[in-house]
């Protein structure tokens, strides 16, 4: 030991050291060169310069410096601060590859390290894969599957990467609780852990995020100033043929969208609020929306990819979100009382909003079931009336009953009459002869169609085939899909894409429509999404699914269609246009616009 390792450090943080002398390698960089401090990195690493606190907490999405900050630390204590130091990787030989592939350039390209560490080929050294040593401390890298290594010598700064990801307590204990032992002779200890979480109830990092101060990042709108954190729910993205063309964000406060540039700039001008009181903890969490190196259109099309397959989606929550994912079995309801307590009084006529309506019909031994669904410009739905119309389907008299129903006129507020659009009739179960029968015979005077359900994530509706006995167009419907976007809507209290409810309906629909539950299983390892049954009677919902699909079969412009109807009638009253003969084509009888 030199007279000069008893020097205290200088008035320097980490992260001021790290601008001034840090340089990424290009084996491990996409961007080798000059270390930059990104605005939400600054305040965790500068945290160990902090006497009071005494563990740094970093629970984030990957690629977000989270190592880099390590090596950071690591490289500031060794040059100006030297103590006993130990790295934990979830594996042995992580351990080695991170001091071959990490460490090793870290030493080489920082010039103020070169003379630190000797070098490993130097007789007695004191360099190895793993460990190390340097004026006035030393470096051990050990695996948490050899937790026996924890307890060989006291360590005050304990740095542990990816938590989440190592070995289980064993009969010689936990390898965090072993090697935090290992730092209660320091005074000045510092223990560092970052991670991506995992699952939930499970997750080391998560479990020690919540010990902290749990600070989370707030960042500042361009149009309103508004602080607050970035949610993956304001991230919108538009799609062209089934493929995303354009993704922004927009501000929680006043719904400006941000484009990447303008995201980039508020992060720059951010800063972390805790949400818990400190003791001695401080922790961060980051996730992939911070990221300066991944645009929210490159997130947009991964969440896309992979939201279809449950493993998949949980990579990208833990990854990207930086939350854990619950492996638990969650039964998911509504209750028919609050949808009933929310029903509204549509009077004799229909809702202003409605601007087009549609019908979807359930096939039963001895009736049919229709319900009548009307749509506003911004697609809010509207179940105005739902009718059992009693009868044999395999008889005449119910089906006459049926087109009686479709032809029926509801007055609108803005005078005119509006018809159903089109009709939805399930073909499935022992009436499926009948339902084509019918749909061949009116099908097209009334746009009435034949639809089949199929599970599984599939579109609301594709292209019709006509491959039965009557060569009929029968719609498939993803009936999953369709039920798990009706159900987020009728979670919906109020605002923009809710189900309004006529109240003259009664109990028993409201029962009906709250019949099936969402359950969460895991099937060979997949999380999979099924729907069960609450009660045997659950027609009127599923009424209301086919109406929704007639919607998206039907394909009109919702919007169009609310000007037309609220176009002021002296618009509409404007003189014709006078015409005269075209003198080219006078003798074809052809006319043109004066």
């Amino acid at each position: 030991m030199t007279l000069s390792s008893l020097k205290p450090p200088p008035k320097q943080t980490v992260s001021e050291w790290a601008d001034t002398h840090r340089v990424l390698s290009s084996e491990t960089s996409a961007s080798p060169g000059r270390w930059i401090t990104h605005s939400f990195q600054k305040p965790i690493m500068d945290a160990f310069n902090d006497p009071l606190v005494e563990t740094v907490v970093f629970q984030a999405g990957s690629q977000l410096g989270k190592t880099e900050i390590l090596l950071n630390v690591l490289a500031y204590h060794i040059a100006l601060d030297p103590s006993p130091i130990m790295i934990i990787q979830p594996t042995l030989s992580m351990a080695g590859s991170f001091s071959k592939n990490r460490i090793t350039p870290l030493l080489r390209d920082c010039e103020v390290l070169k003379n630190k560490v000797k070098d490993p080929r130097a007789r007695d050294s004191g360099n190895t894969v793993y460990a190390k040593s340097f004026d006035g401390g030393s470096l051990d890298l050990i695996g948490s599957n050899s937790p026996s290594s924890a307890s060989s010598r006291p360590i005050r700064l304990l740095l542990m990467d990816e938590v989440d990801r190592y070995s289980t307590a064993t009969v010689e204990g936990d390898i965090i609780g072993l090697a935090k032992r290992r730092t209660t002779n320091f005074y000045n200890r510092k223990i560092f852990m970052c991670s991506t979480p995992t699952i939930k109830g499970e997750s080391r990092i998560e479990e020690f995020y919540k010990q902290g101060d749990q600070n989370q990042f707030y960042v500042p709108c361009h149009q309103c100033d508004d602080y607050q954190t970035l949610e993956w729910k304001n991230v919108n993205f538009e799609k062209d043929n089934g493929r995303i063309k354009d993704a922004f964000y927009v501000c929680e406060g006043c719904g400006a969208p941000w484009t990447d540039s303008e995201r980039l700039r508020a992060i720059a001008k951010g800063y972390f609020k805790p949400s818990a009181e400190f003791t001695n903890i401080r922790s961060y969490h980051v996730s992939g929306l911070y990221s300066p190196w991944n645009s929210l259109f490159e997130q947009a099309v991964y969440f896309d990819s992979a939201r279809h397959l449950s493993e998949n989606l949980r990579v990208f929550i833990n990854t990207v979100l930086a939350q854990t994912f619950s492996l638990e079995e969650q039964g998911d309801t509504i209750d028919a009382k609050v949808i009933k307590q929310r029903a509204e009084d549509f009077g004799d006529e229909l809702p202003r909003e409605v601007v087009v309506l549609t019908c979807g019909v359930d096939t039963q031994t001895d009736r049919l079931e229709a319900t009548i669904m009307g749509a506003d410009r911004d697609e809010g739905l509207y179940i105005i009336d739902h009718h059992i119309l009693w009868g044999d389907p395999n008889s005449h008299q119910v089906w006459t009953d049926l087109e009686e129903l479709l032809n029926f006129e509801y007055n609108h507020p803005s005078g005119e009459k509006l018809r159903v659009r089109l009709t939805c009739i399930d073909s499935g179960g022992s009436n499926t002869g009948s339902v084509y029968k019918w749909c061949k015979l009116k099908g097209e005077s009334l746009r009435a169609f034949a639809i089949k359900g199929v599970g599984g994530e599939r579109p609301i509706c594709t292209k019709p085939s006509t491959n039965n006995i009557q060569k009929v167009k029968l719609f498939p419907v993803g009936v999953d899909t369709t039920k798990s976007l009706l159900y987020g809507r009728l979670q919906i209290e109020e605002g923009q894409g809710m189900v309004h409810v006529s109240d003259k309906l009664n109990d028993e629909y409201f029962e009906q429509l709250c019949s099936e539950k969402r359950v969460e299983k895991i099937s060979r390892g997949i999380r999979k999404q099924v729907w069960v049954k609450s009660r045997s009677r659950n027609e009127a919902w599923d009424c209301l699914q086919y109406a929704y699909a007639g919607l998206h079969i039907l394909n009109v412009n919702l919007r169009l269609l609310h000007e037309r109807m609220n176009r002021p009638k002296q618009e509409e009253q404007e003189p014709k246009l006078k015409r005269r003969p075209n003198p080219i084509n006078n003798r074809k009888g052809r006319w043109m616009d004066t």
